[in-house]
């Protein structure tokens, strides 16, 4: 990276929400620009997250780019190594390769109020830019619970996002702590090989039907000559999931029925009472993320897998000792225990106009006007913000929401020329936040009986959209002036003597 080299954007971040900003910007005409990212290649989760059975859950039709529509899937449900290919594919396609900082981790990010621009630390230089783009994504921090003894055990020791592919598994006694979407795909993977897995489970997850299949050749030859029907399959697949939120949203009452088919999908691969009784929520559907997998219930049937019903409580050696008592001795321990979502550990390195870090202006809670701009914090917009996750559709439709209100944003910044910045107003931050919490109150995120990762600490939901794509698509069209302060840069008195003295001769 070039010494003081200065910059229109950076965006922070390669995964679907860095590349979409970047290819965004190219369409807008930008190209002074740079695309920050921590690792040695793009792909973002789907870059870190390579453990055995590794797959997305919305369909790939739908999880991926409008304007990149890839008529070849191979499956109905892509695995981590086709959507990473996708990702590579999109760098390659629109020509993002020379905007790439490869190894070149943000590890402070301030604001300078008399420049109006952000300068930027990051592991390979630094730079600084007009405008910052955080895509950094809410699963990109792994979370491991701080265990008692677990630094005493003398096995191995890995998160799912980090997984050790040179560790062999096979013949080996295996704890797996937490049951989230990456347990459910990890466990069935890991269970033929390993000599004994114990699944420490502190809050069963409601499981559906993975309909999973292999896409015909056929499909792919008519998507491929005639793109059209590419968009009309995405088309059907976005308007079920639109249809579906209002359970979600307004009448959680409503999905008593697919908890039903929910039990039948687990009635029919657990036969044991006593497992069944273990693995049977007691929320309502879709308080937590619903899960897919059609082998999930058959790996715990399976003789070498036993279900602790209790979150690990501590470690002794190589014993794992579990909440309600229950001991077992592994050889390696896998951590399947999610991200820092509501405690991004970016916002503890972007410091704002007030000298605060984004982390203590979120102390009690992340907001942000429309999902993307934090009041405090200029020319700053996030990808993926506070209460834009969703939690039955594909979050691709909300990048590309948030990319049209970046677009715009870019366009306010030209209409207004020269030297600006736009800061959200706090009232603006404040009111949307309540519109938006309002709204929260009777969705089943927040009355379904879960304490869900959607939650932060103050027990408030700062994750998740109330609403459908299309209202959230249409809440970002465009930037609303009135909702932000323009800033200029700061006239230094001796600057108006000297100009005051160049005018009287």
């Amino acid at each position: 990276m070039a010494e003081h080299e200065h910059v229109r954007v950076a965006v922070v971040g390669s995964g679907f929400g860095g590349l979409g900003a970047a290819v965004r910007l190219r369409r807008e005409g930008v190209t002074d620009f740079v695309v920050l990212e921590r690792a040695d290649s793009v792909g973002g989760t789907w870059r870190d997250n390579s453990y055995p059975g590794c797959a997305c859950d919305v369909p790939s039709h739908l999880y991926s780019f409008s304007f990149a529509p890839h008529p070849d899937w191979p499956r109905t449900f892509s695995g981590q190594e086709h959507i990473r290919a996708y990702l590579e594919h999109v760098t390659d396609v629109f020509r993002l390769r020379p905007h790439l900082r490869l190894n070149s981790e943000v590890r402070r990010m301030t604001w300078d109020s008399e420049k109006l621009r952000w300068d930027i630390e990051t592991a390979s230089g630094s730079l600084s830019a007009d405008l910052v783009v955080s895509a950094t994504g809410p699963l990109s921090d792994p979370k491991i619970p701080d265990i008692p003894g677990l630094d005493s055990f003398p096995g191995k020791v890995f998160h799912s996002a980090r997984w050790d592919h040179d560790y062999d598994l096979r013949g080996k006694r295996v704890a797996m702590v937490g049951t989230g979407a990456s347990a459910i795909q990890i466990v069935p993977a890991i269970q033929p090989l390993a000599r004994n897995v114990t699944l420490f489970q502190r809050t069963p997850p409601w499981v559906m039907p993975r309909m999973d299949r292999a896409i015909s050749g056929a499909e792919r030859w008519l998507h491929r000559q005639v793109p059209f029907t590419t968009q009309v399959r995405r088309g059907l697949l976005w308007g079920i999931r639109e249809l579906q939120v209002q359970a979600f949203t307004k009448h959680p009452n409503e999905l008593g029925a697919v908890e039903q088919l929910a039990k039948r999908n687990m009635a029919r691969a657990i036969k044991d009472p006593e497992l069944r009784a273990k693995l049977t929520p007691d929320y309502r559907i879709g308080c937590k993320r619903i899960l897919l997998s059609s082998t999930y219930y058959p790996a715990l049937a399976q003789p070498n897998v036993d279900v602790v019903a209790s979150g690990l409580s501590r470690v002794e050696g190589s014993k794992l000792v579990a909440a309600d008592g229950t001991e077992a001795h592994v050889d390696a321990i896998v951590f399947g225990t999610g991200f820092h979502v509501t405690d991004m550990p970016i916002a503890d390195r972007v410091v704002g106009a007030d000298g605060r870090t984004l982390a203590e202006a979120w102390k009690g809670g992340m907001e942000a006007l429309r999902g993307a701009s934090a009041a405090g914090f200029p020319n700053w917009m996030t990808i993926i913000g506070p209460n834009t996750g969703l939690g039955n559709s594909s979050m691709i439709l909300m990048i590309e929401s948030q990319l049209n209100y970046l677009a715009d944003f870019v366009r306010q910044l030209d209409v207004l020329g020269g030297r600006a910045a736009l800061d959200a107003r706090p009232a603006a931050v404040a009111a949307w936040n309540h519109r938006v919490q309002e709204r929260m109150k009777r969705t089943v995120w927040n009355t379904g009986g879960c304490t869900s990762w959607y939650l932060d600490a103050n027990g408030r939901n700062s994750t998740i959209w109330p609403g459908t794509t299309t209202e959230f698509r249409r809440a970002t069209r465009r930037v609303d002036l009135a909702e932000y302060e323009v800033l200029r840069p700061a006239v230094r008195a001796g600057a108006v003597a000297d100009e005051s003295a160049e005018a009287a001769v």
